[in-house]
């Protein structure tokens, strides 16, 4: 079977991955050991894996520039671009431990590369934050990444429609009854958080953008729960 085409920007991410690494590692790994180019391409292929839809490199590259937007309010930015790189880097749809088992690839991984005991535990607790995005006030590298990931939520209208269409994509075999119900869930926990984004580029950019999508989709999805609609 063919290798699937490289995403374009495959060369700039690998570079991007080698200077975080550089930039963090802080003491020297055993000779022996697979080098940082290798865990790129294991991370970039992951990434590439076929079902995904919305979870794809591209989310990985707009996370990673918006990280670099945020980066005068982190405290440690480098460890929140390695907690990107994780943060999805195991994605199966159907499975609901995706969050521990991203955590835990960085757990193995990081170590070999020269990451220390105290960056390893933090960019382990970055990925599983991602699992509710509720980053607490004096948390400054997850307000970053929380802030990045869901970034997607203030896209403009049409991108934000095919941003929830690549979601549906990932969980076509979820009923449309029962997605819409889950679906729903999600984005009235999102909704219900006193604030979506806790940096203030966030707050100032994107938070009202976001809300005003995310109230619009969870509408959609009630009108057509409720039977009064007839297309997504």
């Amino acid at each position: 079977m063919p290798a699937p085409p490289q995403h374009p920007a495959h060369d700039e991410l690998r570079r991007r991955w080698a200077a975080t690494v550089a930039a963090v590692a802080d003491r020297a790994t055993d000779a022996s050991l697979p080098g940082p180019d290798r865990y790129a391409d294991d991370l970039l292929g992951r990434w590439a894996e076929p079902q995904r839809r919305y979870h794809t490199t591209d989310h990985l590259v707009a996370v990673l520039e918006r990280i670099d937007t945020l980066a005068e309010y982190a405290d440690d930015i480098d460890l929140v671009r390695l907690a990107a790189w994780f943060h999805d880097a195991v994605y199966l749809p159907e499975r609901s431990t995706n969050e521990e088992r991203s955590a835990r690839l960085a757990e193995r991984a990081l170590p070999e590369l020269g990451v220390g005991r105290a960056g390893v535990e933090e960019v382990s607790r970055l990925v599983l934050l991602t699992r509710t995005h509720t980053a607490q006030d004096d948390d400054a590298n997850g307000k970053v990444l929380c802030d990045a990931d869901l970034a997607v939520l203030a896209s403009p209208p049409d991108a934000y429609e095919r941003y929830a269409a690549a979601v549906r994509e990932e969980y076509g075999f979820v009923p449309d009854d029962a997605f819409r119900a889950g679906r729903a869930d999600v984005l009235r926990h999102l909704l219900g958080l006193p604030r979506l984004f806790r940096t203030p580029y966030g707050q100032r950019e994107w938070e009202e953008a976001a809300r005003r999508n995310a109230t619009a989709e969870l509408r959609r999805l009630v009108h057509h729960a409720d039977g009064s609609g007839t297309r997504e």
